[in-house]
């Protein structure tokens, strides 16, 4: 990795590390305001038969994200099992939870594949594609957040605010980093359709399984707010993660820690009408269990990790050519 490289992804790292400290002092403090009591009491709702339940849901949605990677890589004959990509996935998914940004997940999931005998290249360009599908997935729950969104017009009002402000205070510097980074992994995106443009069958298996994924965090969102005493429709929940979803994509803190709880409650709260420590707890709880579901890669994610940062410093594969597009819980 040259000079001009390591200083770029130093100030990426103070950037998201800032972010991140911001966010969750700022769920700190929502915590505080709110009081534990109110917590507490939202949570004690919840059965053990539930959070079992919930798990089960999360543990289904990080197996079918497994096999969307798994169909990718096979129908390019790369010849990797499907044990060896839920071992590979489930490592990347502990490395995101835990590790720093310049050992991320795709990283690790890269090195665990060219440990595998898999062509780098290939691998690069099934990352990117594994990306896409599963923000393909969620495209389609989209409209029903945005029209949750227009529908209430002062939360909408609160939202545009708050985007206006945020947008102010990017620079026109960082439009234009934005940009050649976009025009970067457009180019890459063109590289990996030519492999599997021509395997429509292998695509539409794989955006089954993110559809099992999605469904795995929506059910789980459901029971937990039903638990609560929450009433709001299955549909409203698809719309508002998928939101949720997109907004963890910027850039702007470590893993989305902090954001991702933060975005979960403001606009469950305000876009469904449900309680602010119900929303709160579920954001909370939620990232409990995407945690606790990803502890098993940590039996796998020890010979990787060296390999991953070799990687990510070698000229066969530079740590901007990994797709920067992972959420918390995908």
């Amino acid at each position: 990795m040259n000079h001009q490289s390591g200083m770029k992804t130093r100030r990426s790292t103070i950037f998201r590390t800032a972010g991140t400290l911001i966010a969750i002092a700022l769920l700190v403090y929502l915590l505080n305001r709110m009081g534990w009591e109110d917590i507490q009491k939202a949570f004690s709702k919840l059965t053990i038969y539930q959070l079992g339940l919930s798990f089960g849901l999360i543990i289904i949605s990080r197996l079918a994200v497994s096999a969307r990677w798994y169909i990718l890589l096979h129908s390019a004959e790369m010849g990797i099992s499907f044990q060896q990509s839920v071992r590979i996935t489930f490592a990347g998914l502990f490395a995101s939870n835990f590790l720093p940004t310049t050992i991320g997940g795709d990283v690790v999931r890269l090195a665990g594949a060219v440990q595998s005998k898999v062509d780098p290249a290939t691998s690069t360009a099934s990352l990117v594609v594994d990306r896409l599908i599963g923000m393909a997935g969620m495209f389609l729950a989209l409209p029903f957040g945005v029209f949750s969104l227009i529908n209430y017009q002062s939360s909408f009002k609160q939202t545009a605010s708050m985007l206006l402000i945020i947008a102010a205070g990017i620079s026109k510097d960082w439009f234009s980093k934005l940009w050649s980074r976009s025009k970067n992994f457009v180019q890459k995106i063109i590289y990996a359709g030519k492999i599997w443009i021509r395997k429509p069958g292998s695509l539409l298996l794989s955006f089954a399984f993110t559809l099992i994924h999605m469904l795995g965090i929506f059910f789980t969102i459901d029971i937990l707010l039903t638990a609560m005493d929450e009433d709001i429709t299955f549909l409203t929940i698809s719309g508002l993660y998928s939101l949720v979803y997109f907004i963890t994509l910027l850039p702007f803190t470590i893993n989305g820690y902090g954001l991702q709880e933060l975005s979960i409650t403001f606009l469950f709260h305000n876009l469904s009408g449900i309680s602010i420590e119900s929303a709160l707890t579920m954001s909370i709880i939620l990232r409990t269990l995407v945690i606790l579901a990803s502890l098993p890669g940590a039996f796998f994610v020890g010979d990787m990790i060296s390999a991953a940062g070799a990687l990510s410093t070698s000229s066969q594969v530079q740590s901007d050519e990994i797709p920067d597009l992972k959420p918390p819980i995908d």
